[in-house]
């Protein structure tokens, strides 16, 4: 029943994604910068954590964890540090994926030679 919930889920917040960009034509920057600060607004208020328990993969995967992130190390480390902590927490939160995304892009770049 796991494998369902984390499918709905996730199938939903890509749905969702997916008409952003169909029906209301937004570019696929604006529509992920939407789902990031939607995923934001959400930890911030307390209910993406709920929903990442209820569908496991199916709402860590999808680009809307990257806001929950952000905003979850941001609130961890300013309770512990104050407000330099917010900052802190941002980076040490993210820190792996956007390294990945970095050294993996560069990867990619040098194997297939885009052209701009």
């Amino acid at each position: 029943m796991m494998f369902l919930w984390a499918f709905l889920v996730g199938g939903t917040i890509c749905l969702i994604g997916q008409f952003l960009m169909d029906v209301v034509k937004l570019t696929p920057a604006h529509t992920m910068s939407s789902l990031v600060v939607t995923g934001a607004v959400l930890d911030g208020f307390g209910l993406y954590e709920p929903l990442v328990n209820f569908a496991g993969a199916g709402a860590t995967v999808p680009i809307t964890s990257f806001g929950n992130a952000l905003v979850h190390g941001a609130m961890a480390e300013a309770e512990k540090h104050g407000v330099i902590g917010i900052v802190t927490g941002i980076f040490e939160v993210t820190s792996a994926g956007i390294s990945a995304a970095i050294v993996f892009g560069f990867i990619m770049a040098v194997m297939f030679r885009p052209k701009g």
